[in-house]
């Protein structure tokens, strides 16, 4: 069609390793091209859109507010068409997947799409990380894991493929009940929880007193907790269990504030196979429901 522009996956690629790495020397590297090379592609790609894409801050190459609005496109584009070529290319897909959750996805839906994953790709050993989200993105950062899914402690972060929102509830025993005066006996994951963090706000926002009686580091420690009665938590709908009930301001406890919670991962670093992984979450993930959407960073 007359008059439509097309965006060269090649040079898409060569801009988000440039960001994803943090300049052209390193993006050469690891495309096996030279910097001049990766200088020229770029320059290409910023005709094609007719904006500057990069800037450098000291030391830093930085995407531009224009790089920053593409870059979301061309991690979607790079990895629809990658997604492409691996099913024809499907013996291609060996090796090792280390994949970073939060305990609470380790156990609810995600866990189906690993379990899936693992059953059609049997070349491929996948290694799953549980951990606090913060401790999640310093391995991604520092390559110890390949994707990871996590809660964002800001809204634009890199490595950020998918967001969406995550409304915790609190949940208590079907027979919980707390003396009027009494403080809330909390049940938490250890310190650096966002889910604990929203919690303590929470409660003190309105200045009702509470205290720590259970910490574990573990989703299943934490509901048994709550179902016997020992405590009351904040968790997701997709890990209330049968015994639990929610508890809502009308039993005294206030809303809980909403997690951004995002998908993550270097695609320059990511296998044939990790980019397959990737395609399954985000299917599964756009499945969820309305609040995931495809992040515009």
């Amino acid at each position: 069609m007359a008059g439509i522009t097309n965006l060269p996956t090649d040079l898409l690629r060569t801009f988000i390793t440039v960001v994803e790495l943090g300049g052209h020397s390193r993006a050469g590297a690891a495309l096996g091209r030279s910097q001049p090379a990766i200088s020229l592609q770029i320059r290409r790609l910023e005709e094609l859109v007719r904006a500057p894409l990069l800037t450098q801050e000291g030391r830093a190459i930085l995407p531009t507010l224009a790089g920053e609005a593409l870059l979301s496109y061309a991690r979607e584009m790079v990895r629809i068409n990658d997604e492409a070529v691996s099913y024809f290319h499907r013996s291609d897909k060996t090796g090792v997947l280390r994949i970073g959750l939060p305990t609470d996805y380790a156990v609810a839906f995600l866990q189906g799409t690993l379990t899936r994953y693992i059953r059609g790709h049997a070349e491929v050993e996948l290694e799953v990380h549980c951990d606090l989200s913060r401790e999640l993105h310093q391995h991604l950062r520092s390559d110890d894991l390949d994707i990871i899914v996590a809660v964002m402690p800001t809204a634009r972060m890199p490595y950020l493929s998918r967001m969406w929102t995550e409304q915790p509830i609190w949940a208590a025993a079907e027979d919980f009940q707390l003396p009027a005066h009494a403080p809330v006996p909390l049940g938490a994951h250890p310190e650096g929880c966002d889910y604990r963090a929203r919690m303590i706000q929470a409660l003190d926002a309105v200045e009702r007193r509470w205290r720590i009686v259970y910490t574990g580091p573990g989703i299943s420690g934490l509901q048994n907790a709550v179902r016997n009665g020992l405590c009351v938590t904040a968790l997701t709908r997709a890990t209330m269990l049968s015994g639990m009930r929610m508890l809502t301001e009308a039993d005294g406890f206030p809303a809980l504030e909403p997690l951004r919670v995002g998908l993550f991962y270097k695609h320059p670093r990511l296998s044939a196979a990790g980019l397959q992984l990737v395609s399954d979450l985000v299917a599964d993930l756009d499945r969820v429901g309305s609040g995931i959407h495809a992040v515009s960073v």
